[in-house]
């Protein structure tokens, strides 16, 4: 399910699609797609073309998390996974070894 920009909100467990340039053994540039999947603890500068995500995940026991501008033209989509029922504009409590699960709203795919 492809969102349009305007409708991410914390809460939302989200894959993002980034092209990727990478360098193979003989020198040559290949471009792929990668995606980084997490939840949206912020949404920054709602309207405005320097809007940001920040995006966290746990990766191998580490967690880690990702500033992404909505307008990079390296973003080619942005997929909405879950949504959880919060009730704060900014989640950075889940930094702070947050041991409850949030509630998830059925997402239609």
């Amino acid at each position: 399910m492809v969102e349009t920009k305007l409708d991410l909100k914390p809460g939302m467990t989200v894959r993002v699609y980034q092209k990727i340039k990478d360098l193979n053994s003989k020198g040559e540039e290949k471009e792929r797609v990668q995606y980084f999947e997490g939840i949206i603890i912020a949404r920054k500068h709602r309207q405005e073309i320097g809007a940001t995500i920040t995006v966290r995940k746990l990766s191998e026991g580490v967690y880690v998390e990702k500033i992404f501008p909505l307008n990079l033209p390296t973003i080619t989509k942005i997929e909405i996974k879950k949504q959880a029922k919060v009730r704060r504009a900014k989640l950075y409590y889940l930094r702070d070894s947050y041991k409850k699960k949030l509630k998830e709203k059925i997402v239609k795919s």
